[in-house]
């Protein structure tokens, strides 16, 4: 598929998903914080598609991110959580929300070591585990979309599982192949490497529907 065809392809993916489609509408709707969508529910729902599985198969959450860094508040972050299970009605995924903003201050406490505070949502999602989950997206109007994707999008379609090692270490990672590779086992896992994967010249993308 030419990029061209990948990006349709995505948006076709999650218009197409009545999980991630109300998710996105409910997004859309919201004007407090620029929020998207944004990891594994996107690549996973993708994955399901490409190998004939229920579209919802093996997605446990729904990762929503957004970049406040006046307001890192927890309770702040809470009550926008609260605020889109509330629009959502009885919705059967976890909505995983988290301003980027305030990710270090808890990191050191989930994962055993401290990193920098993030400068935007896009330094965040450019440290994210793999290269097919480095990606979030949002609908900006009825009939566009923005997708950033810092390491393209040829991973998702492909089903390779890439370390992005810029935050992570090789133990979460061989931790999330070993969850991935029992739901997926076509995918195609590559062994933890010390070589940066460098980013694609255009990261941002906008798609036209």
């Amino acid at each position: 598929m030419t990029l061209l065809e990948k990006e349709n392809r995505l948006i076709d993916i999650i218009e197409n998903s009545l999980h991630l489609q109300k998710v996105v509408s409910t997004l859309y709707e919201f004007k407090d914080e620029k929020c998207y969508i944004g990891a594994g529910a996107i690549s996973q729902t993708s994955w399901n598609i490409l190998t004939n599985r229920p579209v919802d198969y093996g997605i446990d959450d729904i990762d929503i991110v957004y970049y406040n860094s006046q307001n890192i508040e927890e309770r702040y972050e809470k009550r926008i959580a609260e605020y889109l299970k509330y629009s959502l009605g009885e919705y059967p995924l976890w909505l995983d929300v988290k301003n980027e903003a305030r990710v270090h201050l808890w990191y050191k406490e989930k994962f055993g070591y401290d990193i920098e505070p993030y400068k935007s949502i896009e330094d965040a999602i450019d440290t994210w585990p793999t290269t097919a989950t480095s990606l979030a997206i949002r609908k900006i109007s009825e009939k566009s979309w923005e997708i950033y994707a810092p390491f393209g999008l040829q991973d998702i379609f492909e089903m390779n599982v890439i370390a992005n090692n810029r935050q992570i270490t090789k133990e979460i990672y061989a931790k999330k192949v070993k969850k991935w590779i029992q739901k997926w086992p076509e995918l195609n896992v590559f062994e933890w490497s010390n070589k940066i994967i460098p980013f694609v010249d255009n990261k941002k993308i906008y798609v036209e529907k």
